[in-house]
């Protein structure tokens, strides 16, 4: 299975060479969506609010979201998604063309993983860890399955006192590079997150995360992946999600360009997050709009060709209507920034002395609409 080719995205650009992309290359809208949030269960706080469903259910209700443009699903592997009931995803390809598009494995809910997983301290914790991840590898492999996006929730701290966070990042890079070099070839995504359920996660930034991928290559031992790393592909990528890095304070758009940069942008999860608020997961663009209009113009500045997959929580409202407003909201994102005038856009940054503030004055606008009372908009000069 050779790894989705995505070492275009890091092309440097002049300026001009930038304006004739963004004028040419649009955003395809490909959305993808959790099983685990068809069925949300409870918190800590209340009770489910909606019945538990099956797998199949879960999967005949992404059925559903066919005709509004739902093409991928994500499950983990192996509670939602394993051996035993991929015949059900390989159906709903078949009737819907939803296909798997990727999964991650399940290596923060068993009590085993108290003190951590790939980073435990105690090492036939470890060896499990390394076990259900490289199972998981060849079960992506064995399907086709692009990729696994990893998320290492439990592996973190509270009380930092007397820590030896050295061994524990060495532990989760080296093991999470045994378990790639047992079953090679397969991209593995990182997914940070700041903190929850740990009050502080390993690896928990975008640039952290950057760090990680680096030092597992370089941790690489089997042939099959240092041919694939000597070609120039990422074999360690990453899936943000925005609401994760708005935990964290980062700014989306330069978010983005770091993980881009460096050709390492695979996969997306979509949200919107209160700055430093515990994970709400709530819907795109209720918060900060003009945050994922700024994200996605950095996704279209470079090519971006991957899957777009709101991560949600709609514990109050219909998961189905959850995702269509997602849907809704990206696409009125993307039509926004494709329809501004991105010579200008690039030449007022690109030499902003000339133009001070006319890209504020003309982004208002562009959100506004047809509003009368504007003041003059400024002159443009070349």
């Amino acid at each position: 299975m050779a790894v989705v080719d995505i070492r275009a995205q890091a092309k440097r650009r002049t300026p001009e060479e930038l304006i004739r992309h963004l004028q040419t290359f649009s955003l395809e809208l490909n959305f993808a969506a959790g099983v685990w949030f068809f069925a949300p269960g409870g918190g800590r706080f209340h009770d489910r609010y909606t019945p538990n469903l099956s797998i199949p259910e879960r999967l005949k209700l992404a059925g559903e979201l066919a005709p509004y443009g739902l093409k991928g699903v994500e499950a983990h592997y192996p509670t939602e998604v394993n051996e035993g009931n991929w015949h059900h995803y390989q159906q709903l390809e078949k009737d819907t063309g939803i296909k798997l598009v990727g999964f991650g494995p399940a290596l923060f809910y068993d009590k085993d993983f108290e003190w951590g997983a790939l980073s435990s301290p105690y090492p036939e914790v470890q060896e499990k860890a390394i076990d259900i991840f490289a199972r998981a590898l060849k079960f992506a492999k064995d399907t086709g399955t692009p990729h696994v996006i990893h998320w290492p929730g439990i592996d973190g701290w509270e009380n930092n006192f007397g820590i030896d966070f050295i061994a524990m990042r060495d532990r989760f890079a080296r093991n999470l590079a045994k378990a790639m070099d047992r079953v090679p070839g397969v991209r593995v995504c990182m997914e940070p997150k700041p903190y929850e359920p740990r009050g502080r996660i390993i690896y928990g930034s975008t640039y952290e995360g950057l760090l990680l991928a680096q030092k597992v290559e370089s941790l690489l031992e089997h042939p099959e992946n240092k041919a694939i790393l000597a070609e120039g592909h990422a074999l360690v990528a990453m899936n943000p999600e925005v609401g994760h890095m708005l935990m964290g304070f980062e700014d989306l758009a330069y978010s983005f360009s770091l993980i881009i940069e460096y050709g390492k942008l695979a996969h997306t999860h979509w949200n919107s997050q209160p700055l430093g608020n515990y994970d709400q997961d709530m819907n795109v663009g209720v918060l900060s709009p003009e945050q994922t209009e700024a994200a996605l113009y950095v996704l279209k500045m470079h090519g971006y060709k991957g899957y777009f997959s709101p991560d949600l929580n709609p514990e109050r409202m219909s998961p189905l209507q959850a995702l269509k407003n997602c849907f809704d909201a990206l696409r009125a994102a993307n039509e926004r920034i494709n329809n501004l005038d991105h010579e200008k856009v690039i030449m007022s940054t690109t030499f902003p002395r000339k133009n001070r503030g006319w890209l504020e004055a003309y982004l208002i606008r562009q959100r506004a609409g047809d509003v009368a009372g504007l003041s003059e908009m400024p002159e443009f000069e070349k």
